[in-house]
């Protein structure tokens, strides 16, 4: 009688450069959360509160990346029929719900957040990544490969207009990363340069009005604009664009309330060092009001040195390089270009965020995905690393049968 299998490949199978990137980011997250929420703890008086709530997440986040793994990458193809219609529903409803920190971004289920267009994000690199795999072996040179690019040219732009349009509004930077995603891929899936080069233009052009109407308009206007429906964010997107810009050049003349997360970041990562100031040992993350999820960065970096700031680097690194490689080797263009989307959306969404974090960029409201404390977004992005783990998986597996084929075939000659 043959006994079950319990190896290390049996019970987590596919890219182990992932597991491991999944696996120091949660140790990080729980660690750093716990540090960087002790200033909530001490006003509620709830100490072990926050890190076990967050540790319980993370822990289902590893259980429904192990769950998803297991699905083989075939069935993905069915996400976007309902998740889609999904997202578009939740992201209208969501808009009516309790206003949170000046925004209507989440339900609140249970006591956890849930923020729809994390949903509307993989969903629609699902989308693009079916779309592009119908076109990806066409005939180019044929009219009628040229009218099959152009078409699904036109469908991914639609959906992602609709998605990107309810998600503006509420949450510039989310809709203009998932824009930028979906443009990668279409690159990546090779559409026309024509239609890619015009949209591209299109897009610069647009970027330069709205950023001279940000830097230039003067403050009392933009209050007045503000008031207009659905552009009750654009004086915060104002403000944050000047205050990221425009630095006084005299220190006495620097406002520190008006730019606290900006100061207090700075100070976190000034003061840290090579080796950091350990573990549990922060002093910004009690004036830092968003430490644990916008500016978490900030606080590993201060605490863990310039060592741990770049062990979290490398691991997202390593994820997109992984994604690169395991893509290389799918069969089927729809597993290889949605482990891509996926990748691309978690690495440039935390290099988004590390840019915050040390200066580089404006204030976005971008999570550390896989570290910042979140809600469902930690079960959502965990699901997402599943789903990578799974296409590595297959793509193994395909090779493990080429190689074995080919012994075979020596063998026989």
């Amino acid at each position: 009688m043959k006994l079950p299998s319990f190896s290390r490949n049996a019970i987590f199978k596919g890219d182990m450069a992932i597991w491991m990137c999944l696996f120091i980011l949660a140790v990080i997250s729980i660690l750093e959360v716990y540090s960087a929420s002790s200033n909530m703890s001490y006003k509620t008086g709830e100490f072990w509160k926050p890190v076990a709530t967050h540790g319980g997440l993370v822990g289902v986040g590893l259980l429904v990346a192990w769950g998803v793994h297991q699905i083989p990458c075939r069935y993905f193809k069915l996400l976007p029929f309902f998740a889609i219609p999904l997202s578009i529903v939740l992201l209208i409803l969501v808009m009516f719900t309790q206003t949170i920190n000046e925004t209507n971004r989440w339900f609140m289920i249970g006591g956890v957040s849930f923020q729809p267009s994390e949903l509307a994000k993989g969903s629609l690199v699902a989308f693009t990544a079916l779309v592009l795999s119908f076109v990806g072996r066409a005939d180019r040179k044929s009219d009628e490969g040229q009218q099959l690019l152009r078409g699904a040219f036109w469908i991914i732009l639609i959906v992602t207009g609709v998605l990107c349009l309810l998600i503006v509004s509420e949450n510039f930077s989310t809709a203009a990363l998932t824009f930028t995603i979906v443009l990668m891929m279409m690159y990546i899936g090779r559409l026309r340069w024509q239609q890619l080069g015009a949209l591209v233009g299109l897009i610069v052009a647009v970027g330069v009005m709205g950023y001279s109407f940000l830097r230039f308009t003067p403050s009392n206007t933009m209050e007045q604009i503000a008031e207009l429906p659905g552009l009750h964010r654009v004086e915060t997107w104002s403000n944050r664009l000047k205050n990221n810009v425009v630095l006084p050049t005299n220190p006495k003349d620097y406002d520190v309330r008006q730019n606290v997360q900006v100061t207090h970041a700075r100070i976190a990562i000034a003061t840290s060092g090579v080796w950091g100031r350990g573990p549990g040992k922060s002093v910004e993350r009690d004036f830092l009001p968003q430490a644990f999820s916008d500016f978490i960065y900030a606080i590993v970096i201060e605490e863990m040195g310039l060592i741990g700031g770049a062990l979290v680097l490398c691991c997202y690194i390593v994820l997109l390089f992984r994604a690169r490689s395991i893509a290389s080797r799918c069969e089927r263009d729809f597993p290889a270009l949605l482990i891509m989307g996926l990748a691309l959306m978690l690495v440039t969404q935390a290099l988004i965020n590390m840019a915050v974090a040390v200066g580089v960029a404006p204030v976005t409201g971008q999570p550390l995905p896989l570290v910042s404390k979140g809600g469902t977004s930690t079960l959502i992005n965990c699901a997402y690393i599943g789903a990578m783990l799974s296409i590595s998986h297959t793509a193994r597996m395909r090779q493990t049968h080429l190689i074995e084929a080919k012994a075979d075939a020596t063998a026989e000659a």
